[in-house]
């Protein structure tokens, strides 16, 4: 009789395992999918000769994102070299990658050349500078800060405050991963290398 009692009750403890395992798998993968959802950032933002250009036209390539702005002293040329590089260190790999400079200071960025600006690092650099509510949308998507800070030193009195990450985005849009300020040319195109 003992017997019997400790294999029912080795079964019962079986079952409840069993699922206890299967409700934390369901609920972690609803939880992915969360996740997932919460980083496919977009964009509806004009280019440089005024059309507008959507996130989801960019299908199919990697996407590298950069919000900044043209009277930036370092930190914006800095990243736009390493993605010139990049780019120039994938050959013809290139045409898999899609390099975008989203305007923080669309305004003046429009008025200073947004185009020639990004075509003095790369070519492949595309410029991007919408309204201002379309940036708000832009930056909400992509989880960033960006804020006017008075500066009475520096053109126009004021100089722009800004998330300094460079984002890599996946040919279905979704979010792969951000890369930090002064993450060199180097270690992005081997990132990238590794996903094609």
């Amino acid at each position: 009789m003992r017997l019997r009692n400790l294999q029912i009750i080795l079964w019962a403890a079986t079952i409840v395992a069993t699922v206890a395992f299967l409700a934390l798998r369901w609920s972690s993968a609803g939880m992915q999918d969360e996740a997932d959802a919460a980083f496919s950032p977009s964009f509806s933002l004009a280019d440089s000769e005024g059309a507008q250009r959507i996130s989801e036209e960019f299908r199919g390539k990697f996407l590298l994102v950069f919000f900044g702005f043209t009277s930036c002293p370092d930190v914006c040329p800095t990243t736009l070299s390493e993605v010139a590089q990049v780019m120039d260190d994938l050959g013809p790999d290139a045409a898999k990658v899609q390099p975008i400079f989203v305007s923080v200071d669309p305004e003046r960025d429009r008025r200073l050349g947004l185009r020639e600006y990004t075509e003095a690092f790369h070519p492949a650099i595309l410029g991007l500078a919408g309204t201002d509510a379309d940036m708000e949308a832009a930056a909400e998507s992509f989880k960033i800060y960006f804020a006017r800070k008075d500066d009475t030193e520096v053109a126009d009195g004021y100089t722009m405050s800004h998330s300094p990450g460079l984002f890599l985005i996946g040919p279905d849009g979704v979010w792969l991963r951000q890369f930090a300020y002064g993450t060199p040319a180097a270690d992005i195109l081997s990132d990238l290398r590794s996903r094609f």
